[in-house]
């Protein structure tokens, strides 16, 4: 089948769902119902019972009568129609219905506000340029422009399910009423849409949402705040292993730390343009004495104001700044999701000052480190890369200068060519300043989200006057990288707890060894060892609880630690433990000075 046809059975089953709940709740108003990537989506607003409506809430218990309505409705054979409605017949239709939402819709094409999708033109029918598309099936009609099936005997009655509801604000706005949104999945085949459910359920276990709190790496406290992660413990022994693998990469590639205020004064994002381009990602100014000061949401300008301390020779560039830094984004609540979409973050930054004749070279480096990055991280499986540009038709988003941005996309362009680094284009993606190499990366959910960025900046060298002497003693202007390392801690970190499903590899595992007593005679040996463990440098606990051993090893194997060293009086008197590796099981009793230096270099390796 092909995608053309998969596209208009999804959405002809979004009109069918929505035929099937009107008749279910006949005051139900309706929303909008796209094709999205498994299936389907409709946003339905149910009036309370005192208005007239049959219930207040959906819920999904209601799920398997709606889809006995949908068959039912399917096994009727039943004409899709595209039908041509005269505007003012629609718009006042609407009203006597009471769909406010479709009215909404209908007014907005009759202005010209939204794009006439829906809208028909000399081409559909007739002279009828001032009527609008509708789609009926049965009794049911709604306003679309299509494509749909000819008939609902082409709809299939096995390879769909509804399967989830969501809060989903009007157009997006949370000034808007919230609309209840109930997904499907539709497939192929019914065999398609099993092995999707089957994917999904696998999905679900590596969710760092659950599996955070559940390893006791993170927790979001409502009284801390929403969008606002606590690392616990273990997660900040994973984030400090993060930390020192970007500082030490950094320094590998000859970037030198320098450490800057979360805060920054109104004059500095005015000039940086921050305030023209991204006040509504910034939180309201903070008065102090009278001046104004702005919680940072990216560092350039501070790193630009660092680099400005001084005069310098070409000789010295390019200067690299990186710091792990804290950040501060408005973030809407319904966008906020585990750590992956947060309010306060760390990010691995660093921008760069370079000569123009530098400039591709030194992006090459950037993009080499980048990729030695994420292989570090083990992460190269789920990434991509995306060569985000300007639409140069979008006024309000980008600084006008096409002279500088054909320079900007045009390096980025040759460089990511010259590396054969794989990449896909996106037009109007790029930042208000520049063009961007976005490193795109999966979740569980198949899902594509930005992890980091590398950007090429003409723009804030020319705002903040950005001079280097060159080699006849004239001032001349550097440009601008701006980059990061292995991104923002937060996100890289919920994306890591999903690609290893929790178990991290050796060197970045919050514990890497427990050492399991079998009973109190063994109790002082236990300690020996992890106390030797700890002192090569190895994050190690002890059990010697008064429980069963396969409890006890039950319960280190679900925190999905590494190795687990059973010491009991046999262990103690061979110098040994019965060791258990992750995902292997019992490998035999091994020498503890040997066990030792084996798991301090593989660690130390980074394997």
């Amino acid at each position: 089948m092909s995608d053309e046809k998969l596209h208009k059975i999804r959405h002809s089953l979004a009109h069918v769902m929505a035929a099937a709940v009107r008749e279910i709740y006949p005051n139900v108003k309706l929303g909008i119902g796209p094709v999205i990537e498994d299936g389907f989506y409709y946003d339905f607003l149910f009036p309370a019972p005192e208005t007239g409506g049959a219930a207040p809430k959906l819920s999904p218990e209601i799920f398997p009568e709606i889809e006995k309505r949908m068959r039912q409705l399917i096994e009727q054979k039943l004409p899709v129609e595209q039908i041509f409605v005269p505007m003012e017949q629609a718009i006042q239709e609407a009203k006597t219905q009471g769909q406010k939402f479709k009215l909404e819709l209908l007014g907005e094409i009759k202005s010209g506000e939204r794009p006439s999708s829906a809208k028909a033109t000399a081409g559909e029918v007739s002279d009828q340029v001032d009527s609008v598309s509708f789609y009926k099936i049965g009794n049911f009609s709604d306003l679309c422009k299509g494509p749909h099936v000819k008939n609902t005997k082409e709809l299939p009655l096995d390879s769909w399910k509804l399967d989830r509801l969501a809060g989903a604000y009007w157009k997006g706005d949370e000034k808007n009423p919230q609309l209840q949104r109930v997904y499907a999945f539709a497939f192929n085949k019914k065999k398609e849409l099993e092995k999707h459910i089957t994917l999904l359920e696998e999905a679900k276990q590596r969710d760092h949402k659950k599996l955070g709190p559940e390893l006791d790496l993170f927790f979001i406290d409502e009284q801390v705040g929403k969008g606002l992660p606590m690392w616990t413990p273990k997660g900040t022994a994973v984030k400090l292993e993060l930390e020192n693998f970007t500082r030490e990469l950094e320094r590998k590639y000859g970037y030198e730390h320098v450490s800057t205020p979360y805060l920054g004064g109104e004059k500095l994002y005015h000039t940086s343009g921050h305030l023209e381009h991204y006040s509504q990602n910034m939180y309201a100014p903070i008065d102090m004495d009278g001046d104004k000061f702005y919680l940072r949401p990216m560092a350039c300008p501070h790193h630009i104001r660092m680099y400005q301390r001084r005069a310098w020779s070409y000789r010295e560039l390019p200067i690299r700044y990186a710091e792990i830094a804290d950040y501060n984004r408005y973030e809407k609540s319904g966008e906020l999701m585990g750590m992956i979409r947060v309010r306060k973050f760390q990010l691995t930054d660093a921008h760069l000052f370079v000569a123009p004749e530098g400039l591709k070279s030194e992006f090459e480096q950037v993009c080499k480190m980048i990729i030695e990055g994420i292989a570090g991280l083990g992460l190269s499986g789920i990434v991509s890369y995306r060569f985000s540009k300007r639409d140069p038709q979008n006024k309000e988003k980008y600084f006008q200068d096409d002279n500088l941005w054909n320079r900007a996309e045009t390096v980025m362009k040759e460089a990511l060519d010259e590396l054969k680094i794989p990449y896909s284009e996106a037009m109007d993606e790029a930042a208000f300043y520049g063009p961007k190499l976005d490193i795109q990366a999966r979740n569980a959910n198949g899902k594509e989200d930005t992890l980091f960025t590398a950007q090429i900046d003409f723009l804030l060298p020319e705002k903040f006057n950005l001079e280097y002497i060159d080699a006849e003693g004239k001032k001349q202007r550097p440009v601008m990288i701006h980059r990061s390392t292995i991104g923002c801690l937060e996100r890289t970190f919920a994306f890591m707890i999903e690609h290893y499903a929790g178990a991290f590899p050796l060197w970045l595992a919050p514990v890497q060894a427990m050492v399991i007593s079998i009973s109190d005679k063994s109790n002082e040996y236990a300690e020996k060892v992890a106390a030797q463990l700890k002192a090569a440098g190895l994050r190690a606990e002890l059990d010697e609880r008064n429980e069963s051993i396969g409890k006890k090893i039950r319960e280190a194997e679900m925190q999905k630690i590494p190795y687990i060293l059973v010491v009991g009086e046999k262990e103690q008197s061979a110098g040994t433990a019965a060791v258990r590796k992750r995902g292997k099981g019992d490998i035999g009793g091994i020498k503890i000075d040997k066990l030792v230096k084996r798991l301090a270099k593989d660690a130390a390796e980074r394997k």
